[in-house]
């Protein structure tokens, strides 16, 4: 089992996901809550199944597949129904991110959370990390990336916690508003930290063994 367990959240078009993928190259357990979810609603599977009955045929594609695009316009428009969404989803996918990081080996885990801040606190993360960029960026990048209407940007943007509450809680912080080379150097940074961090994990010491100084 992994010891040090580290959740990487930011919002929305920060760059969560090429900050994840950069650990993996480096070796980390990597653990994405996106990637459970859309394994959670795949056809025949009862979250699927409990989504149709909440919100219609109409968040189906035309092979009866989750189509995420009509759903995520349908959530991010009324508050009451993207309630429901994550009381149907956030239980089954936080049993499985606790699964997959029971069954995780090496010196940590990267557990790529969007709203973990959002979520409240949680016993099952160490340390907590910030993919950092401005809400200006943010907000450019998603309606470049995304090709969706300002008004739906906006919404998406307001239902995440602000920037200032995310930096408020991470125990470390990783600007993304340089380029690529900038990203993986940071990640590259902070892979050389956990590896000490975890090496003086309680996990990785044996009973009664005194903790090494904090790097």
């Amino acid at each position: 089992m992994t010891g040090l367990r580290i959740g990487l959240t930011g919002g929305i078009a920060s760059g969560k996901t090429t900050a994840a993928g950069r650990f993996a190259e480096l070796g980390a357990t990597v653990i994405d809550a996106d990637e459970v979810a859309r394994a959670l609603v795949e056809p025949g599977t009862p979250a699927l199944a409990e989504i149709v009955a909440r919100f219609g045929d109409g968040v189906l594609d035309a092979e009866r597949r989750l189509d995420r695009r009509a759903l995520r316009e349908r959530v991010f428009r009324d508050l009451g129904a993207r309630r429901d969404l994550e009381a149907i989803l956030h239980p089954r996918i936080r049993a499985e991110m606790a699964r997959r990081t029971a069954a995780a080996t090496g010196p940590y885990a990267i557990l790529v959370i969007p709203l973990l801040i959002e979520g409240g606190p949680r016993d099952d993360i160490d340390r907590i990390l910030v993919v950092d960029v401005t809400e200006d960026t943010q907000r450019r990048r998603l309606l470049e990336r995304d090709r969706i209407s300002a008004e739906l940007a906006d919404s998406m943007l307001a239902a995440q916690a602000r920037r200032a509450e995310r930096l408020a809680r991470a125990d470390d912080v990783l600007p993304n508003d340089g380029g690529p080379e900038a990203l993986r150097a940071g990640v590259d940074a902070l892979h050389r930290r956990y590896l000490a961090l975890a090496a003086a994990h309680p996990s990785a010491r044996p009973t009664g063994a005194a903790a090494p100084p904090d790097p």
